[in-house]
């Protein structure tokens, strides 16, 4: 569904993603982890043209997306929940649902009404205002909001972001449930381990390149993957950065 080959892209003059390639399968949740800073959050943001490529080809449904407007690439069939949500915190939970369908306006009750069905606790608060909300009510409104343009595939940057574990946990629910509902998800996450718990497949970003890939389970299994995402020398970034200081040494000492 979504292919990606060679990609580059990154801010002015400086070089972010470089020669990323991956793939998103249809009716696939696929997991991006890495570190803060390593280009997951850029990778999103250039699929939907919000960050241009400089260089490579992003095809989605087989057709070239690189290069289309934001608007356009909404019109195919791609969504994307931003980090940190970004909501309109004054307007009521259903003023924001109704603003994601801004693409396609047409049938707005009976899109309502479909993601009433998929999140009923949205349904119980529709007129509270959306800064009301619980954080894990706010993620499923910005999911909700996002599943207004009815998208073939939802891109998800960082759903665990603040959230306790227990939302995380009831966050990663609902996206198997956008799967097990006929969706195709792509989830960037800091979260490896519920993110990869979640996934089918996944990738491994490193400062804008891709240097593992695999099944999700195997990536759990990876003991490079667990020591730098999953535990042993600290939290996520903590990790990664004790394997880059090993790794500067090794070439030190040279």
């Amino acid at each position: 569904m979504l292919h990606l080959e060679g990609v580059c892209s990154g801010y002015g003059a400086s070089l972010v993603l470089h020669e990323v390639s991956l793939e998103v399968k249809r009716g696939e949740i696929v997991a991006l982890i890495g570190a803060n800073g390593a280009g997951k959050s850029t990778l999103l943001n250039t699929v939907m043209a919000l960050v241009r490529a400089s260089r490579g080809s992003i095809r989605f449904d087989g057709a070239e997306i690189a290069g289309l407007t934001t608007q356009a690439i909404v019109r195919r069939g791609l969504s994307q929940v931003p980090e940190r949500r970004q909501l309109f915190g004054t307007m009521s939970v259903e003023e924001n649902l109704r603003m994601g369908a801004y693409a396609s306006p047409h049938d707005l009750g009976g899109r309502l009404d479909e993601q009433f069905a998929l999140f009923p606790i949205l349904a119980d608060r529709r007129r509270q205002p959306a800064q009301t909300l619980s954080g894990g009510e706010q993620q499923m409104l910005a999911i909700a909001r996002a599943n207004m343009s009815r998208p073939r595939l939802l891109l998800l940057d960082e759903p665990s972001l603040g959230l306790a574990p227990l939302l995380v946990e009831r966050v990663m629910m609902e996206i198997k449930r956008l799967r097990a509902a006929g969706g195709t998800v792509l989830v960037v996450e800091q979260n490896a381990r519920a993110a990869l718990a979640a996934a089918d497949r996944g990738y491994v970003i490193e400062n804008g390149r891709v240097t593992r890939s695999g099944d999700a389970a195997a990536l759990l299994a990876d003991p490079t993957v667990q020591e730098a995402y999953l535990g042993g020398e600290g939290a996520t970034t903590g990790g990664m950065e004790a394997r880059l200081r090993r790794r500067r040494a090794s070439i030190l000492g040279r």
